[in-house]
C-alpha cells in the first residue's frame, strides 16, 4: 500500500510566519467518533496554517471498499494482510477535501456509503491491521506539518503530537450529519433512524476494541460540538492550535485568507 503526499499552497499570514517561526513543522491531531465533523475541521486547519490534511479514516475506508468488491471476509486477517499487499492508496488534498485513488481509481464519492464505512471500522479492529496502517501513518506524519485526524492519532500514531483535539457530538446529531453525506442514491435506501443506529453501533466497536480504542488523550482538548454552529467550531478549533503553538501575537487581527 503506497500513500502519496502533496503539499498544499497558502498564503494565510499565520501559515508563513508558522514555516518562519519553527525549525520543526508542528503535528495536529484531531481524534472523534464517526460523524463528529473531523474532515471538515482538518481540512480547514490545515488550509488555515498551511500544513497537509492527512485524514487516515480514509485509508481505512479505502481498504474495506477494496475488501468488499473483492469479497475477502473483513473478520479474515490473513487474506486482508496478503489484500494490503497488492493495494495502492493514493490521497491527493484539494480545497474541497482529499481525494482517495484506489489502485489509480478515484472511489472518493463511493467510500461515504453505510457498508463501506462499516467495513472500515470491521477492519479496524484487528490490531495487525491496525498496526500496519499506524506505521504507515507515523512515517507520513513523522517530519510534521500536518493535520490527521482519525481515531487514535493523539493517542496511538503521535502522542508527542504538538496539538491534540477529541471533537465529539451528540450520537443523534453526528447520526443525522452523517445520513446528510450520503448521496441520493444512498439516502434513498436507508432511513436516518438507520444511520444512528449504526452509528452508535461503530461507537461501540471503536470504543471496546482491544487495541487502540477511541479515547481522548488525556492533554487533548475537548470540542463537543453538539450545540456549535459550523463556524463556531472551526472558530474554537483556531484558537486551540493558536493557543497551543503560541501564535496569539502572529495571529492577533487575522482572519482566514
Amino acid at each position: 500500500m503506497i500513500v502519496e503526499r502533496m503539499v498544499q499552497e497558502n498564503d494565510s499570514p499565520i501559515a508563513t510566519n508558522l514555516l518562519k517561526s519553527n525549525a520543526r513543522r508542528p503535528i495536529i491531531a484531531i481524534d472523534g467518533p464517526a460523524g463528529a465533523g473531523k474532515s471538515t475541521i482538518a481540512r480547514h486547519l490545515a488550509r488555515y496554517f498551511g500544513l497537509l490534511n492527512l485524514e487516515t479514516g480514509a485509508m481505512y475506508r479505502a481498504f474495506a471498499f477494496k475488501a468488499l468488491n473483492a469479497g475477502v471476509s473483513l473478520e479474515d486477517v490473513p487474506s486482508l494482510l496478503q489484500l494490503s499487499i497488492r493495494t495502492t492508496i493514493h490521497l491527493e488534498p484539494t480545497e474541497q477535501g482529499n481525494l482517495v485513488f484506489l489502485d489509480g481509481v478515484d472511489v472518493t464519492g463511493q467510500l461515504r456509503e453505510p457498508a463501506v464505512t462499516d467495513g472500515a471500522s470491521r477492519v479496524s479492529v484487528h490490531p495487525q491491521i491496525r498496526s500496519w496502517m499506524v506505521g504507515l501513518q507515523q512515517e507520513l506524519g513523522a517530519s510534521g506539518g500536518v493535520v490527521m485526524e482519525g481515531r487514535d492519532i493523539g493517542t496511538v500514531v503521535f502522542p508527542h503530537a504538538d496539538v491534540k483535539i477529541f471533537l465529539d457530538a451528540a450520537p443523534e446529531v453526528r447520526g443525522l450529519r452523517r445520513y446528510d453525506q450520503l448521496d441520493q442514491t444512498a439516502a434513498a435506501e436507508v432511513q436516518p433512524e438507520e444511520v444512528v443506529r449504526e452509528l452508535r453501533a461503530r461507537d461501540e466497536r471503536d470504543r471496546n476494541r482491544a487495541d487502540s480504542p477511541l479515547k481522548a488523550a488525556a492533554d487533548a482538548v475537548l470540542l463537543d460540538s453538539t450545540h456549535l454552529t459550523l463556524d463556531e467550531v472551526v472558530s474554537q478549533a483556531e484558537t486551540i492550535v493558536v493557543e497551543k503553538l503560541g501564535l496569539q501575537s502572529t495571529a492577533s487581527g487575522m482572519s482566514p485568507s
